[in-house]
């Protein structure tokens, strides 16, 4: 055996150097980005080196002769910005097909030197926008190839201790951020999503598509509403037009297969299909609950001709969460099996299924562009729950859940530029269908309470914006102006548009040709969640209706400095605040729902009222290089306060409020296509609400709960300790003639750095399992803490075929 591994390592090494004398091309199409006419003679150079090219008529080029591997490109012309895009990966004799919209400068055409901006900003949004590359995404140490934990390394992006993928922007909840996959919104990026908020523990989007994500932490387009704190715009890569490509991918906890061609001289696609394999590694481990993830994802594009053409795309998942009852026999340890039989106590039984599909049909004019996006989303999510998980016996239920949110979505855009003037004006549509059916056996501070109802809410929604932007001074300031109003009529509080008038406005300001200063300001609106207006109490009324909930409101105030470097470097510093009305109030228990969200289940689903209010704060300071000779890094720290306001209305901190957030990712590629990366995170202990022991400890409420009871009148009154990560992560490529192989190894927690979380509650019990009973008081459980401790080394190994 160990000749074997020797005799495969040699070959491996053999073909490594064979493969340096196969070389390969970096071709594509350079186009004006506003009417896509061909920009003849434009430059295309490779950075840091010699090599480039000039397009031609048809504002075509290639460049060849390049060893494979990872290039920054750059393209530029007189009249135009320049562009440069980061680690293109080139293969050995296979075409990488790359293509350049440049956008036409409001500068005067005499300005011949022409420098390619490495972190290019619309005129839209000059502060509070990040953007990160395939390539980042998937060496990302510890980040398992998934886009939602990539983007934990960046300035303000905040998460949970626990393995999920909630995105917290800087203090506000999960539920006020909104995804794009090529213009078309996509409710839904996670797996096992928490209905009501965003987060969950594995994404969705495979990164095999991704060729580049925009983020927006505020100073959002007005072309992008119903957000409050971030807008993540997905680009996804255009299907190769040459031949028939195949990706395999065995990672830690699926195996994918990514399929990328043409489907004729115009038209090409991307397809892919995922299927986990955690149920079986849970089931060896011994763990309580057995997760199953499958998804799907297509994009397909057709060019009709240089002025028209679409886009349709597809995401899809199907997730199922089951209990592993021989968990508690399968412990080796008493407090394994203590914590094991806790949670089959508590967790539900999930099914879920979610679907988008859409098109974007682009036409292009002499000096602009039109699209016209079409889409319909479409999630199914159901869960049960029975006493001691006890199906036989009818009157054993406690939950009994399934709701479905249907939306069917169009949105006309038009695009214009008149010289140094660019102006976006559009509206959209969105029919909804929203249906629950729901009994639910609900403990809490105030007693027991059986919630039993059936509905269906269908209504529609009407948005209308506009922006106007200008470039001044020789482009050395920007400014832009842009408003935005939507309303539906889902009743009387939100059906007038003049109640919902969003205004924005942003200004940038280059004091030097390296140095910028920036500021916005904004009031943006979101609806509440679905689960929120479909509440019906057992009488069957729209409660929340009557309860007149309207549009959450946050106005942002953003202020910062950005300074650029020839190195593809930048530092920068922002400050922030945010201040929220209208936030949905939970009545029954007294609680902010901006609390809410971190954790699986169903969030907004009871009665509430727009009472609410909030405010967060803070200060951003970010240095980033790109990819250059061979070293790459950011490093990112946030001072940030988040409060809402509890029962009182009065200001507490809130359940995001980390205070501190640091985020340190380096990387080096090394000879012969090695790379080393490791990544550093440190977050501020967030604050938990205290259970009621008086309250839990009731045997009516715990049989039904199975945990404990918030004691909301300490809302966030505890804190957890600080925590921090380190992640480290190894990767070699292999170039052959027709193929290519990447293998990776990825520890997640390498220092084994052990962080104790809330205590789990939960009652004592006999030698056979069965709670004991208070001797004080025949009617309570005795009660007693649990540790509860996340951190755990994490090793894994990838493998990435490519042909």
């Amino acid at each position: 055996m160990e000749r074997k591994t020797i005799l495969l390592i040699a070959v491996l090494c053999l073909l490594s150097g064979f493969i340096h004398a196969q070389p390969g091309i970096i071709k594509g199409r350079i186009s004006n980005l506003i009417n896509n006419e061909p920009i003849p003679f434009a430059n295309v150079a490779i950075q840091g080196t010699a090599k480039g090219a000039v397009s031609d008529e048809n504002g075509m080029y290639v460049i060849d002769g390049l060893e494979p591997g990872l290039y920054n490109v750059q393209a530029s012309f007189i009249g135009f910005k320049g562009k440069t895009v980061f680690e293109v990966e080139v293969f050995a004799k296979q075409p990488t097909d790359l293509d350049f919209e440049l956008e036409p400068s409001a500068t005067a055409l005499e300005a011949v030197e022409i420098t390619s901006e490495a972190f290019e900003r619309p005129e839209e949004t000059p502060l509070s926008l990040q953007s990160i590359g395939t390539n980042e995404i998937q060496r990302n140490p510890g980040g398992n190839r998934d886009i939602s934990r990539a983007l934990q390394v960046l300035p303000g992006v905040s998460s949970t201790v626990s393995f999920r993928n909630d995105i917290i922007i800087r203090g506000g909840a999960p539920n006020e951020n909104r995804f794009f996959l090529d213009g078309i919104e996509v409710p839904v990026i996670n797996h096992f999503a928490t209905q009501g908020s965003s987060g969950g523990p594995v994404g969705m989007i495979n990164v095999n598509f991704i060729q580049n994500v925009d983020f927006y932490s505020s100073a959002f387009p007005a072309n992008r509403g119903n957000t409050l704190s971030s807008v993540l715009s997905f680009e996804q890569k255009d299907g190769n037009p040459d031949r028939l490509k195949k990706n395999i991918t065995l990672g830690s906890s699926d195996l994918g297969v990514t399929l990328d061609g043409p489907l004729g001289e115009n038209t090409t696609y991307i397809f892919s299909a995922r299927r986990s394999y955690l149920q079986f590694l849970f089931s060896v481990l011994g763990l309580p609950f057995l997760p199953t993830y499958n998804d799907a994802q297509f994009k397909v594009k057709h060019r009709f001709n240089e002025k028209n053409e679409i886009t349709f795309i597809g995401l899809g998942a199907i997730d199922d969460f089951e209990l592993n009852p021989d968990a508690v026999a399968d412990a080796e340890t008493p407090e394994e099996a203590r914590e094991a039989e806790y949670l089959l106590g508590n967790l539900p039984v999930n099914e879920q299924w979610n679907y988008t599909v859409g098109a974007n049909y682009k036409h292009y004019g002499k000096n602009g562009f039109q699209n016209v996006v079409v889409s319909r989303s479409h999630l199914n999510n159901s869960a049960s729950k029975y006493e001691n998980n006890d199906e036989s016996d009818p009157s054993n239920l406690i939950l009994d859940y399934n709701s479905e949110e249907i939306e069917n979505k169009a949105r006309l855009e038009h695009t214009q530029r008149f010289g140094s003037w660019k102006i976006n004006v559009g509206g959209s549509f969105d029919d909804v269908t929203y249906t629950n059916s729901t009994f639910n056996r609900v403990a809490s501070e105030s007693g027991i309470e059986t919630i039993d109802f059936d509905s269906k809410l269908n209504f529609q929604r009407f948005g209308l914006f506009g922006q106007v932007s200008k470039a001044l001074l020789k482009e050395r300031m920007t400014v832009s102006f842009g408003v935005r109003t939507d309303w539906n009529n889902f009743g009387p509080s939100m059906d007038n548009p003049l109640e919902q008038v969003s205004p924005r406005l942003s200004a940038s300001y280059f004091l030097t040709p390296k140095l910028s200063l920036s500021a916005s300001a904004g009031r943006y609106y979101q609806l509440p969640p679905y689960t929120v207006l479909g509440f019906r109490n057992n009488e069957g009324d729209l409660v929340n209706r009557e309860n007149e909930v309207t549009y959450i409101q946050s106005d942002h105030l953003v202020a910062g400095l950005r300074y650029t470097f020839k190195s593809n470097t930048q530092i920068s510093v922002e400050g922030f605040y945010k201040k929220y009305d209208n936030y949905p109030f939970a009545l029954r228990d007294s609680i902010n729902l901006a609390n809410l969200g971190g954790d699986f289940g169903v969030i907004g689903s009871e009665p509430v009222a727009s009472i609410g209010e909030g405010r967060a704060y803070g200060v951003e300071f970010l240095i980033q290089r790109k990819l250059f000779n061979d070293i790459y890094g950011i490093a990112a720290l946030t001072l940030v306060r988040s409060e809402f306001t509890d029962r009182n209305q009065d200001y507490v901190p809130s359940s995001w409020d980390n205070r501190y957030i640091l985020s340190m990712t380096a990387g080096k590629k090394f000879k012969k296509n090695w790379e080393f990366g490791m990544r550093l995170r440190v977050l501020g202990g967030t604050p938990y609400t205290p259970y009621d022991a008086q309250t839990s400890a009731d045997k009516d409420v715990w049989d039904v709960n199975g945990r404990g009871v918030e004691y909301w009148n300490l809302l966030n009154t505890r804190r957890l300790d600080d925590s921090y990560q380190l992640d480290i992560r190894i990767d070699k490529k292999y170039f052959f003639p027709k193929w290519s192989l990447n293998f990776y190894f990825d520890v997640e927690n390498v220092t084994n750095q052990q962080t104790d979380l809330q205590p789990y509650l939960d009652v004592v019990r006999d030698d056979s399992g069965s709670p004991i009973t208070d001797r004080d008081d025949a009617s309570k459980y005795l009660l007693e803490e649990i540790p509860n401790t996340a951190g755990t080394i994490i090793p894994s190994v990838g493998v990435v075929v490519e042909f």
